[in-house]
């Protein structure tokens, strides 16, 4: 049994392995959309794959789409060679359910995968001939929030982005020029209308890619590349429309169990690979079952029937309040406070996490008892029912190989949305946030988690994060067990307003987080009695 188009013709084989195959015919669906595209993804992960893909597959499944997604790679190109092209764009999708069983299947509706390297002219003249096409209705993102970042703290653009504007749309290298260059083919062909969607999971994700593209085209036009039309065209949305979107299931990286189960069933070729660039990545995707996507019903080119596939489409407001009550209470403050306190003590898996009282305790905090008061009922789903299910169904399922070690990464990205925003609505609401207590701890715990040093007192390596250099530098002094050594050194962090979106001493609870730091690094140890304390 392998993973291709060939491989599938044996039916029988995969059907009494348990493996579903797609009802619609693969090579067809591929063959069609190659000729007339109408939806262009790009950032060609495991979310995308099992999630936007499967999506698609459901829609091709119930005959309301005949045209699959076009896939496009903008950052780790061995996805391609490695992952898309030798398993001929297949998916084996496995869906991770609490009572220790798997649903499987297999999704066709990725019909081709192209590399976005303009150097490479067949990939980029592929890439040309799409967007220029009237027919083409959607281009949709997951490239991570990163992906849309022109500039540093410092306000400078990075230096590969400066490479980008002086270059020009001739030959783009980052994914936000690639995609101001093709839009740019798309303006030039005849400004035909687009859909241009982010589903990453950020706040204003929408907003954050149109300013992306439009800094992009301006840089362009000061430099004579481009001429003020192109801009018009960019900032017309009844032609070019941003939509925004909230965007949610857990997929973590591919388990070794899930590898085994499926070789056992007789799948071949089925193993992970490491990519050059770090990317773990197999031709299977393992994921939770529950998953939410809401989008922004804004598409001047028409659309696939999404809302078939269980997408809700609505207006902007509710997007934003679906999206502020998972990421500042429901879901994601909550997976923040296990990934740093995890990390800290020496858990591999999220899951376990939740049989500790301690932090089980701390999540219940966090979201149901401090984030509540101050949500937004966004009117689709109800915050109640979002948060029950996330606590006591979607991340104790021990069955998800969900570390926390891989939700730590980026955490000085995150902080400022999933704590700051209720922060600051303590605020409004009172004139301070001393009120709160879980939060502050966990944002103790995320300093503490910059020493990296665990609780039995051995370093640790921390998760990739931007500005891990800088943060460290500041915490270089402090020795766990010395509690002397600390001489104020968080205030420049707790006091920065672009990290936490407000300076945390204004908000009365900077020195509160000072004190719990100060118990957490009383020695080997301490930051266990320090959450007995506090959430016994």
């Amino acid at each position: 049994m392998k993973l291709t188009l060939n491989g599938i013709k044996d039916t029988a084989a995969w059907s009494s392995a348990g493996i579903a195959l797609p009802s619609y015919d693969v090579e067809k669906i591929a063959s069609d959309t190659q000729k007339s595209p109408v939806w262009v993804h790009f950032g060609a992960g495991n979310i995308f794959r099992i999630f936007i893909g499967g999506l698609a597959d459901r829609l091709l499944s119930q005959g309301a789409a005949d045209k699959g997604i076009t896939c496009v790679e903008t950052f780790d190109f061995d996805v391609v060679d490695k992952i898309y092209r030798p398993y001929d764009n297949l998916v084996l999708a496995v869906t991770l359910k609490s009572d220790a069983s798997t649903e499987k299947q297999v999704i066709g509706s990725l019909t081709e995968a192209i590399k976005a390297i303009s150097a490479d002219a067949s990939q980029w003249n592929r890439l040309k001939e799409i967007f220029v096409s009237p027919k083409l209705q959607m281009i949709s993102f997951t490239i991570t929030e990163k992906g849309y970042a022109l500039s540093g703290p410092d306000g400078n653009f990075f230096p590969f982005i400066q490479k980008d504007i002086d270059n020009g749309p001739a030959n783009p290298g980052s994914a936000m020029a690639v995609v101001c260059a093709l839009l740019l083919e798309r303006y030039q062909a005849g400004k035909f209308p687009l859909a241009v969607v982010s589903m990453d999971n950020c706040s204003h994700n929408g907003e954050k890619l149109q300013n992306a593209v439009l800094t992009m085209a301006d840089e362009w036009k000061k430099k004579g590349f481009v001429d003020a039309g192109f801009i018009d065209y960019l900032s017309d949305e009844s032609l070019i429309a941003f939509p925004w979107s909230m965007i949610d299931k857990i997929t973590p990286r591919p388990a070794d169990s899930v590898c085994e189960e499926l070789k056992k069933l007789g799948v071949e070729e089925i193993e992970p690979v490491i990519t050059s660039k770090r990317t773990y990545i197999a031709p299977f995707v393992n994921a939770e079952g529950p998953q939410y996507l809401v989008i922004e019903d804004k598409f001047p080119n028409g659309r696939p029937a999404l809302e078939k596939a269980g997408v809700y489409m609505t207006d902007r407001d509710t997007v934003n309040k679906v999206e502020r009550m998972k990421v500042t209470t429901c879901l994601n403050p909550l997976h923040t406070a296990l990934a740093v306190y995890g990390c800290v003590l020496g858990y591999t898996l999220i899951a376990d996490e939740m049989k500790d009282p301690q932090l089980n305790k701390l999540v219940h905090q966090i979201g149901p008892v401090e984030g509540m008061p101050v949500v937004t009922d966004p009117g689709i789903l109800s915050p109640q029912a979002f948060v029950d299910e996330v606590i006591n169904v979607r991340i104790p399922n021990p069955f998800m190989p969900d570390t926390p070690q891989r939700i730590a990464t980026d955490t000085s990205q995150k902080v400022g949305i999933r704590y700051g925003e209720t922060i600051k609505a303590y605020i409004d609401k009172y004139g301070d946030a001393k009120k709160l207590q879980a939060i502050p701890l966990a944002i103790a715990g995320w300093c503490r988690y910059l020493l990296g040093v665990d609780d039995k007192g051995e370093k640790f390596e921390l998760s990739a994060d931007p500005m891990i250099p800088g943060l460290t530098a500041k915490l270089a002094d402090i020795e766990l067990g010395k509690p002397e050594t600390y001489k104020g050194q968080l205030k420049d962090i707790l006091s920065n307003a672009n990290i936490f979106g407000i300076d945390l001493y204004k908000a009365g609870i900077g020195d509160r987080i000072e004190e719990l730091f100060l118990e957490e690094i009383k020695g080997p140890g301490a930051v266990r009695e320090v959450l007995k304390k506090y959430m016994s």
